[in-house]
C-alpha cells in the first residue's frame, strides 16, 4: 500500500546534499505563498484563514501522491474567479457557509480529478507542441512580473494583460509610494546580483529574510510601505462539508466549471514548465496529483487549487530536487502561522514582489524561442500565438487559444501532406524519390506516387487534384498507376469515396489505379466501402517489389 505513494517513489536514490536544496527552496516557497494565500480569498468573498489552510494541505497530499518533483500547487486566479462565480448565489449566506461550499467543491474537484486520472483525460494536453508551450510559459512568465507592478508601487491595479496596467500605472502616477518601489527595486538588485555570483544559498531566501529584518529595524510600515500584516493564529481541522447552503445542482455544474479551469490550466501549465525545466510530465499522474492535493483542501476547510505558477517558478529557481520542498513549504508555513505570526506580518509586500519578478523573468526562454525561430518560422509565430494568449487574455483564455492554436497548426500541416513520385537507381534495391535522387529514374509505363499523411475529409480535394495533376504529366505510354499508401495511417469514408472516383477517372483514360503496402485499418474501411472490390485483388500489393514484378510479368499494357 504505502509503495503506491508518488513520494516513496521520488525519494528513491534520494542524495544527501539534495537535502539542502529542498530545505532552501521549500523556505522560499513558503515565503512567496503568503501574499496570494492572503490576497485570493478576498476574490471569492472567504475569510484570510481559509486562502492559508489552501496553501498547506493541498502541498502535503500533492507531495505525497503528485509524481512531479518539481510542480507546486496552491490557490489560482482564475479558479477563484470562477470559484468566486459559484458562490456569487450566495451573497446571503454566511462566511461559515462559504467556507463549507468552498470545501465541498474543493472535493468534487480533487474527485473529478481522480476519474478524469483513471480514464485517461491527461492526454488532452499531449495536444500542445512544444513551440506553443515556450511561448506559453514565456506568457505566464511575463503576466507574472506585470502583476508585480501593484507591489512594488503600493497601487491597487485593476487592470488585466501587457500594456493595460501600464496605462493604469500612468494615470496613477502622483499615487505611487516611492519608498515601495525604492525598496522593490533594491530586493530585486540583490536578486540580480546573487544569481550572477551563483549565491549557494537562494536568493528568494536571503531577499525575505534581509527584508524582514530592515522593515523590523525601521519600520517600513510606518513610512507607508505594505506589509503582510497579521495572520490567523489556528490550524484546520478535519470535517466533512456536509450543511452546505448551495442546491446539489448547482454544486455539481460549478464543480464542473472549476475543474474545467482547474484541469485545462494546471495540465498547461506543468507542461510548460515541464519543458522550461526538462523534465517529464506524466498528464494522467498529474491528475492523480492535484485531485490528492484537491481532497485535502476540501477535508482541512480550503477551496480548489491546482498547479501554482509562481510557486513552481519559485522551486525550480531556487533549486529544489525532490518532493520534499512541499513538505517543507507546507511545515514552513506551519510554524509561521503559530509561532512567526508577529514577525511575518512585517514582511514588506515590495520585497515579495521582487521575488515573484525575479523568478518571472528567468522563466522566459530566450533561447527557446531562438531555437524555434531557426527551426521554424511558422512554429515560432505559433509560440508567439502561445505567449499572447498568455498575456492578454488571462492563464485559462491562454489555454483556449494554445490549444486553437495546435489544432490549427496539425490541420494546416495535414490539410496539404507532401507526395512525391518513385522511381528505381540501377543496380540498387528498393525505391527512392524522383526530386531527390538525381540516379533515380521512373520504371517505364509505371508510375509510383507517395502520399505522406492521411487521407481525410478535409484534405481529400487537395489529394485528389495532386493525383490528377500527377498522372496528367506522365508520359502517354503510362499504363500502371500505383498508390504506396505506407505513411497512409488513416482514411475516412470521405477518402474512400475519392479513391473510387479516381480509380473511374483513371480507368477511362486507359490508366489502372493500383495500391501498395496498405495498412490493416484503411484496408478494413476500403473493403467495408466496396473500394478494394473495384481495383481488383490483382492491383493490391503488400511491398512495391511486388509492384514492379507483377507489371513486369503481366506488361504495361495488361
Amino acid at each position: 500500500m504505502w509503495t503506491r505513494l508518488s513520494i516513496i517513489r521520488g525519494l528513491a536514490g534520494y542524495e544527501a546534499n539534495w537535502l539542502r536544496s529542498d530545505i532552501t527552496a521549500g523556505l522560499a516557497v513558503a515565503a512567496v505563498a503568503i501574499p496570494s494565500a492572503i490576497a485570493y480569498p478576498a476574490i471569492a468573498g472567504l475569510p484570510v484563514e481559509v486562502g492559508i489552510y489552501s496553501s498547506i494541505l493541498p502541498l502535503v497530499g500533492y507531495a505525497l501522491f503528485g509524481p512531479s518533483r518539481q510542480l507546486m500547487v496552491g490557490p489560482d486566479a482564475a479558479t477563484m474567479t470562477v470559484l468566486a462565480a459559484v458562490l456569487a448565489g450566495m451573497s446571503a449566506a454566511t462566511p461559515a457557509d462559504r467556507v463549507a461550499a468552498a470545501a465541498a467543491l474543493a472535493l468534487a474537484v480533487g474527485a473529478l480529478c481522480l476519474a478524469a486520472s483513471k480514464i485517461g483525460l491527461g492526454a488532452i494536453a499531449a495536444f500542445l507542441s512544444r513551440p506553443i508551450l515556450i511561448g506559453f510559459i514565456s506568457g505566464i512568465s511575463i503576466s507574472i512580473f506585470v502583476g508585480q507592478i501593484g507591489r512594488f508601487t503600493g497601487l491597487k491595479i485593476e487592470s488585466d494583460g501587457l500594456f493595460p496596467p501600464f496605462l493604469e500605472l500612468f494615470r496613477k502616477a502622483d499615487l505611487v509610494h516611492w519608498p515601495s518601489v525604492a525598496l522593490g527595486a533594491a530586493m530585486f538588485a540583490l536578486l540580480m546580483l546573487l544569481t550572477r555570483v551563483r549565491s549557494p544559498v537562494p536568493g528568494p531566501l536571503v531577499v525575505v529574510i534581509v527584508a524582514g529584518i530592515a522593515s523590523a529595524l525601521f519600520d517600513f510600515e510606518g513610512k507607508g510601505i505594505k506589509v503582510v500584516g497579521s495572520l490567523p493564529e489556528a490550524l484546520p481541522a478535519l470535517s466533512f462539508p456536509l450543511d452546505i447552503k448551495l442546491p446539489l445542482s448547482e454544486l455539481l455544474l460549478g464543480a464542473g466549471a472549476v475543474w474545467l479551469v482547474s484541469f485545462s490550466s494546471g495540465l498547461v501549465a506543468a507542461r510548460s514548465f515541464g519543458a522550461r525545466g526538462n523534465f517529464r510530465v506524466d498528464t494522467d499522474r498529474e491528475l492523480a496529483g492535484l485531485g490528492a492535493a484537491n481532497i485535502a483542501s476540501g477535508l482541512f476547510s480550503g477551496f480548489p487549487v491546482t498547479v501554482s505558477d509562481s510557486r513552481t517558478a519559485i522551486n525550480l529557481s531556487a533549486g529544489g530536487r525532490s518532493q520534499m520542498v512541499g513538505l517543507v513549504a507546507a511545515l514552513a508555513l506551519t510554524i509561521m502561522l503559530l509561532y512567526l505570526n508577529g514577525a511575518l506580518r512585517l514582511l514588506p509586500v515590495p520585497a515579495l514582489g521582487a521575488v515573484l519578478a525575479a523568478a518571472a523573468l528567468s522563466l522566459i526562454d530566450i533561447d527557446g524561442l531562438r531555437a524555434v525561430w531557426r527551426a521554424s518560422r511558422m512554429e515560432f509565430v505559433f509560440a508567439l500565438i502561445g505567449m499572447w494568449g498568455a498575456v492578454s487574455l488571462g492563464v485559462l483564455s491562454g489555454v483556449v487559444i494554445a490549444v486553437a492554436a495546435t489544432l490549427c497548426y496539425v490541420l494546416l500541416k495535414e490539410m496539404r501532406p507532401r507526395d512525391a513520385l518513385l522511381g528505381r537507381i540501377p543496380g540498387q534495391f528498393g525505391f527512392y524519390k524522383l526530386h531527390r535522387s538525381q540516379a533515380a529514374r521512373p520504371v517505364p509505363g509505371l508510375a509510383v506516387c507517395l502520399i505522406e499523411g492521411s487521407i481525410l475529409f478535409f484534405n481529400v480535394d487537395y489529394v485528389r487534384a495532386r493525383l490528377e495533376s500527377l498522372a496528367d504529366a506522365q508520359p502517354a505510354d503510362t499504363r500502371w498507376f500505383v498508390l504506396d499508401a505506407s505513411a497512409v495511417v488513416q482514411l475516412d469514408s470521405t477518402a474512400a469515396a475519392m479513391l473510387e472516383e479516381v480509380h473511374a477517372a483513371f480507368a477511362r483514360r486507359g490508366l489502372t489505379l493500383g495500391v501498395a503496402e496498405l495498412h490493416n485499418e484503411p484496408m478494413q474501411l476500403l473493403r467495408r466501402a466496396g473500394v478494394l472490390d473495384k481495383i481488383g485483388p490483382a492491383m493490391l500489393f503488400d511491398d512495391l517489389e511486388d509492384v514492379v514484378l507483377a507489371f513486369e510479368r503481366r506488361g504495361p499494357a495488361a
